[in-house]
Order: C-alpha cells, then structure tokens, then sequence
C-alpha cells in the first residue's frame, strides 16, 4: 500500500488499471496498455493493480466495475475511466497532464 501512494505520489502522471483476472474486457485492456506505456515512455507510469489481491485500494478508490482506469498526478486522481479504453484516447489523457 506504501508503495503505491509513493507511486502515485509522482509529479510523473501515473496511469492505474484496476482489473480482476476472470475479466474479459480487461484482458483485452492490457496489451493496449503495453502501447501506451510505448509510446509516452519515461514520461508517465502505468501501473496495474488486481482488486482481487488489493481489495482495500478498491474499495479506497470506490472501484466498482473493472477495468477502471485513474490517472494520478501529485496524488491526486486527475481522471478515471471506467471500460475498455484505446490507446490513442490514453495517450492523449496522458499527454493533457504531463
């Protein structure tokens, strides 16, 4: 949990997806994922988290469907998404706040 907060802590933007893995759309979510993390490099974090071992994070982040994605910036969350999203509209999220 510590090093989660000091993850999303950064001034760096951090990405989270919260995904379970008996999820269908969130298998299909991380490979997208994978391209993000490509294509903004050093300059933001992806990081996952599994709701089924982080039960608390869940719940502190009020997850209730999976994927959620959030981006945390200073942590603080600076927008969240809940379903499959493309890598472009990631990005482009991304890129707003870096």
């Amino acid at each position: 949990m510590s090093e989660f907060t000091e993850i999303i802590n950064s001034e760096k933007p951090t990405l989270v997806d919260f995904f379970a893995t008996w999820c269908g759309p969130c298998k299909m979510q991380s490979p997208i994922l994978e391209q993000v993390k490509n294509a903004v490099g050093d300059a933001a974090s992806v990081v996952k988290v599994d709701i089924d071992r982080n039960q608390a994070l869940a719940q502190q982040y009020r997850v209730q469907s999976v994927p959620t994605l959030m981006l945390f910036k200073g942590g603080q969350p600076v927008w969240r998404g809940v379903g499959l999203h493309q890598a472009a509209d990631l990005e482009a999220i991304i890129r707003q706040h870096l």
